[in-house]
């Protein structure tokens, strides 16, 4: 894929190498349908190859960074066999492709992030939560397995006590307790958080590219060692997809209130 041939991501080339990436459906959060999500698998490709590319931000146009999974995805999913190891082939590639990719990734964490728009906001080298951002990983709430991306890095971002809690919870975490937790890399004023997103791509544009490039790779292989776990979970997460139970849950995130699980 080419820069052009993404819908939902906007693209804008700054001083210095910087490439911002702007997720872009703010009139549902930027939620991931299919189409963004394959663009969220591809994306980090498709930026490795543009050589005048240092830095990649990523942050979501309005009020949220992005609310999950888009949940008539889900659904039309429900025991569809073929739908579901596609969904599993795109969401083990999303954080391969994250890990693999050699571009510095900052998030600017500006609202909402939630399923998939959690992957790329918990994956990103340096993370940046706005005080008022709100992360929360609702697989459980959905009634499947916390896939995805949680098993790799929670336990060595916050911890196995804080991470089990969360993500058997799906409790929400808010910016200044994600920092304070170890979740997110720092927090800052809602209202300075693109200025500090900035601040930090400039500051890794203008390093020595193979220095902080080959640090990202060295750092990199504790997550791939974690890979097994990963694969496992996201197997165990869809099981689920033939379960009544995310049935159950997808009803009760329509009506906002809990699934009335069996």
């Amino acid at each position: 894929m080419d820069y052009a041939d993404f819908q939902h991501i906007l693209f804008e080339k700054r001083d210095h190498g910087i490439l911002w990436l702007t997720l872009n459906r703010p009139e549902v959060l930027n939620a991931a349908n299919q189409r963004l999500h394959t663009e969220l698998v591809e994306v980090w490709q498709t930026i490795d190859r543009d050589p005048e590319v240092r830095v990649a931000v990523v942050t979501g146009a309005g009020r949220g960074f992005s609310a999950g999974g888009d949940l008539q995805m889900v659904e039309d999913a429900y025991r569809n066999y073929d739908e579901i190891i596609r969904i599993l082939d795109e969401a083990r590639d999303l954080v391969y492709n994250m890990i693999n990719c050699n571009t510095a990734v900052v998030a600017a964490i500006n609202g909402p992030a939630v399923g998939a728009g959690l992957v790329v906001a918990l994956l990103a080298d340096i993370s940046i939560a706005a005080e008022n951002a709100r992360l929360a990983d609702g697989h459980v709430r959905m009634g499947v397995a916390a896939g995805d991306h949680a098993a790799i890095i929670w336990p060595l971002l916050c911890g196995m006590a804080k991470s089990k809690y969360y993500l058997m919870t799906s409790d929400f975490v808010s910016g200044k307790e994600a920092e304070r937790m170890g979740l997110v890399s720092l927090c800052v004023p809602d209202e300075a958080l693109l200025d500090k997103a900035t601040e930090v791509a400039t500051n890794l544009a203008t390093g020595p590219q193979h220095a902080i490039r080959f640090t990202k790779r060295a750092l990199n292989q504790w997550l791939l060692q974690a890979g097994p776990i990963f694969d496992h979970s996201l197997a165990l997460e869809m099981l689920g997809f033939f379960s009544e139970d995310m049935m159950a849950g997808i009803e009760g995130l329509r009506q906002r209130r809990p699934g009335q699980f069996k």
